[in-house]
């Protein structure tokens, strides 16, 4: 069995950002322009009022600021309220396997490897734009990497669990190296009319490289362990697929997009995140005091705070668990990518972390590492 380590993440922006400002006004336009339309209604007591939403409401709820988008004036288009995308031919690359491109690059730059390196391409994300063929080989074929790649599905835990495959690829020797690719369009399917999530999500692209220690640029983060749950919840869902099309439904169902019952989830996630990452540590005989920094799931900052406590027992610091929600909102799988992408340089050697995600399913994905 072989020794395997994170050479190297890599990270793709979009162009555009949403201020809460500017989502607050769009928000606030279309619910004025409902309200009016459905007036006689409302006074009736036949249909709620839209509520207003407001900046403070957005960063007390979620911590979030701003978020980042792959395309913004069909977002703040009080007519529209969703990303103006253009269809490409089947010719062209597509959207998700464009920024997986550019942040697959990213991460072979930074550890100094060539496609000729890399034996497998797993693209993880919370949802894909298309059923087959898979955006995996899509990436695979443009990167010019030989081998195989496949797509999967695990909601906000979808890179954590790509990487635990990537790891037993890699130990068990049938592949030098894998890239990890994390295309997370989010904002196509937010509700950005509900007023309760319209917040929630950004757009990004990671990427990991999982390869064999020994192969490794100095400074790798050796994986020591991986470890997932999932047990089934109805709490977070996104009922749109295949079949809706079959269902004589309206496309426009509420349930044809992200929706939650966020109490319930701050409720029972955040203890259950905590358990497993103790019970990780604890196979490995390590304590959370023992860890240098967690790379948790960036969802909401009231969830990292209290997971934070419960594992430290005391509030995290920012050292402790690094924020990155504020700029980027929740990029479902790709956020604890993130934290650990812009928080990594100043761990040691020898210093112990925690990649941790979790989300819909409920599903939760845990990677150890050690500094080298």
């Amino acid at each position: 069995m072989h020794r395997v380590a994170i050479s190297s993440t890599g990270l793709y922006i979009p162009p555009n950002v949403i201020s809460n400002e500017e989502l607050v006004a769009a928000f606030n336009c279309f619910a004025d322009q409902e309200n009016a339309t459905y007036a006689a209604d409302i006074a009736a007591g036949t249909r709620q009022p839209i509520p207003q939403s407001s900046v403070e409401f957005i960063v007390k709820a979620s911590g979030i600021k701003q978020r980042y988008v792959m395309e913004k004036t069909g977002v703040l288009d009080p007519q529209r309220m969703r990303p103006r995308l253009q269809a490409r031919p089947d010719t062209e690359l597509s959207l998700m396997a464009e920024i997986g491109v550019a942040a697959a690059r990213d991460a072979l730059t930074r550890a100094g490897k060539q496609p000729e390196d890399i034996d497998g391409v797993i693209c993880a994300a919370a949802n894909m734009q298309r059923a087959y063929p898979a955006i995996a080989i899509e990436i695979q074929t443009a990167l010019g990497i030989q081998g195989f790649a496949f797509d999967m599905n695990v909601a906000c835990s979808s890179a954590t669990f790509a990487i635990e495959m990537a790891v037993n690829a890699v130990k068990t020797g049938s592949a030098r190296a894998i890239l990890v690719v994390d295309p997370e369009i989010t904002s196509p399917h937010l509700a950005w009319k509900d007023r309760d999530c319209h917040f929630i999500f950004g757009d990004v692209c990671t990427a990991i490289l999982i390869e064999r220690l020994d192969n490794a640029p100095a400074g790798a983060f050796e994986i020591i362990g991986t470890r997932l749950l999932t047990t089934f919840s109805n709490n977070i869902r996104n009922n749109a697929g295949f079949m809706s099309r079959s269902e004589d439904r309206n496309p426009e169902d509420r349930d044809q997009l992200f929706y939650q019952e966020g109490r319930k989830v701050f409720k029972e996630v955040c203890p259950m995140a905590a358990e497993h990452i103790s019970q990780h540590l604890a196979a490995h005989d390590l304590a959370p005091t023992d860890v240098r920094r967690f790379w948790l799931h960036q969802a909401n900052l009231a969830m990292n705070q209290l997971i934070g406590r419960k594992l430290l027992g005391r509030d995290a610091t920012a050292d402790d668990a690094p924020v990155i929600l504020d700029e980027f909102a929740n990029t479902a799988s790709a956020g604890s990518i993130i934290a650990f992408h812009r928080h990594h340089d100043d761990i040691k050697a020898g210093e112990v972390g925690v990649i941790c995600s979790f989300g819909a399913g409920y599903s939760i994905g845990s990677v150890l590492v050690r500094r080298t």
